[in-house]
């Protein structure tokens, strides 16, 4: 019994020192890493992101400067969008997104994105 309450804490203990945790359904934004770390000292995204130019901002910088493209969660926590999603999200680029997926240290991994109204 000791060995099975030790074999399952070691386990616990393991997942949670990696990083990885579930992101289920995160609402935030596909924005750009300059445009995000220049804003990352604002308490939420909604403060710096200005809807009537954001997108063409975000592609913009996404494809001309060659800024990575990340998701800014609405508390304004930066993440990084592992190389196998960024397909996905590329249609999303400057926008409001619901997405779902797994979130291991800094980067995101998405299982599904979905589009929302930017306000």
């Amino acid at each position: 019994m000791r060995t099975l309450i030790v074999g399952l804490t070691f386990s616990v203990v393991a997942l949670a020192s990696s990083g990885a945790m579930a992101a289920g359904d995160m609402v935030g934004y596909i924005s750009d890493q300059k445009c995000a770390s220049g804003s990352a000292s604002k308490k939420s995204a909604a403060e710096w992101i200005q809807p009537a130019r954001f997108e063409a901002c975000v592609k913009k910088c996404v494809h001309e400067e060659k800024s990575e493209a990340v998701f800014v969660t609405e508390d304004n926590k930066i993440l990084k969008i592992d190389a196998a999603s960024s397909k996905k999200t590329e249609p999303f680029l400057g926008h409001k997104v619901s997405v779902t997926g797994k979130v291991v240290g800094t980067t995101l991994t998405v299982d599904s994105i979905t589009g929302l109204k930017l306000q």
